[in-house]
């Protein structure tokens, strides 16, 4: 057999159910900034400039808890998912009850548990991933993930009365 004229080794990329990230990375911190001035020179003369970002690293992070019930956090997700609308039924997602959960750890890592009105649903394949986006794009959320669930099965007793009002259910 002719060998190629490169001897270009190629690794196989890891598997899908292989797990490559055992712990995620650290989160980025405001008081982690490096000062400008207290760096090494670099081969320009001219001191860097923080222009743009020199008030967004000056305020200090709010204090209190991140993620739990009731939270800020959980709310922002809340109102995020709140945007996502059926494509067959004018009403969002978390008001028709597809939506079973939303849990933000102190990490600020959510969890969305949520179902779909049908296992066929036309819409099965993309609604886990635009929600796991629309969770994960909220301010201050590190990382998200959906949690698909058919027990309890949906029905339409678990939709909001604003949704029930809104399909001529009331």
């Amino acid at each position: 057999m002719n060998k190629p004229e490169n001897d270009t080794e190629f690794v196989a990329a890891p598997a899908p159910n292989e797990d490559v990230l055992a712990n995620k990375p650290k989160r980025a911190r405001v008081d982690d900034a490096i000062d400008p001035d207290a760096e090494a020179p670099t081969a320009s003369d001219e001191p860097r400039k923080r222009d743009y970002l020199e008030g967004f690293l000056a305020k200090a992070p709010a204090a209190g808890e991140v993620g739990g019930a009731g939270s800020d956090l959980q709310q922002a997700v809340v109102d995020a998912l709140k945007e996502i609308y059926d494509p067959e039924i004018p009403v969002n997602i978390y008001d028709l009850g597809l939506i079973y959960g939303v849990e933000v750890d102190d990490e600020a890592d959510v969890t969305v548990t949520m179902t779909l009105t049908t296992p066929h649903c036309p819409v099965a394949e993309t609604m886990p991933g635009e929600v796991e986006l629309r969770a994960a794009s909220v301010p201050g959320i590190r990382d998200a993930e959906v949690d698909l669930v058919w027990d309890p099965p949906w029905g339409p007793d678990k939709m909001t009365d604003e949704a029930r009002l809104e399909l001529g259910m009331l």
